[in-house]
């Protein structure tokens, strides 16, 4: 499936990076796009250890055709530097929710993938007026949700007490999301769109997903044949055009 012809003859819109002061540290986003004239800012949330800038490189001129596009780096990762608390996922989502309450933004699209794909689904979950429709891919709501043998090798490795942004990571997903950020009963809440992609050798077990995209109201799945957990820079040639129908389409 071809990437959508358009892009070749947009005009590409340069990055913009800003700064906020968020919960008493500061937060690094970057911007682009024309598309706040034209159609919903889209709020792009990264995967783990990454930044929006990299986890969507292959993405970015697509979507900032149509959306603004609004991508923060969270703590200790990307150009937002670190803090001395523990990392965590409801840290994470608070920071986001922060930063579009500082930005008077509501009703975004959200895409997110792997870490950021459960603060998408936290943020639907608490702060439903800032979140228009989802999409997440590599997406689990406990650690268990892992593939076995990964999770025992980061139980068995991780420190307990981490201090550097590796070891931060590495603890929080071998102990998080807990049910007391994720479960079941809160996607049964979610009421917006979501539609939850996959890879079928994803790091994320496919029956874990399957669980997700059925607790999930107004879910649509796609897996991904042949592929692993790099869904959106793997695979921008078959994802694209299925996340840009999706973000196209006119919600009842």
């Amino acid at each position: 499936m071809p990437v959508l012809s358009h892009t070749a003859n947009a005009v590409i819109q340069p990055i913009e990076w800003h700064r906020a002061s968020i919960h008493g540290h500061k937060i690094h986003y970057a911007t682009r796009g024309t598309g706040r004239t034209l159609g919903s800012t889209l709020l792009l949330l990264h995967g783990g250890g990454d930044s929006g800038e990299r986890s969507f490189a292959r993405q970015l001129d697509l979507f900032s055709e149509s959306h603004h596009i609004v991508a923060p780096d969270q703590v200790g990762q990307g150009r937002t530097p670190d803090v001395p608390q523990p990392l965590t996922y409801m840290g994470m989502m608070d920071d986001t929710a922060a930063l579009l309450q500082h930005l008077h933004l509501a009703h975004v699209d959200v895409v997110g993938f792997s870490d950021g794909g459960i603060l998408a689904l936290m943020l639907a979950v608490r702060h439903p007026e800032l979140v228009r429709r989802l999409v997440i891919s590599g997406v689990n709501i406990a650690p268990e949700g892992l593939n076995p043998g990964d999770l025992d090798q980061l139980r068995v490795t991780q420190n307990p007490q981490p201090k550097t942004i590796d070891e931060k990571l590495a603890h929080l997903w071998a102990t998080s999301p807990t049910e007391a950020e994720l479960n079941l009963a809160m996607l049964a809440r979610i009421r917006q769109p979501v539609l939850v992609i996959s890879g079928d050798r994803d790091a994320i077990t496919l029956e874990h997903t399957l669980t997700i995209f059925h607790a999930l109201p107004h879910a649509e799945l796609c897996v991904l044949p042949g592929t692993d957990h790099a869904t959106f820079s793997g695979r921008a040639e078959w994802l694209n055009p299925i996340i840009d129908a999706f973000l196209s389409r006119l919600i009842g």
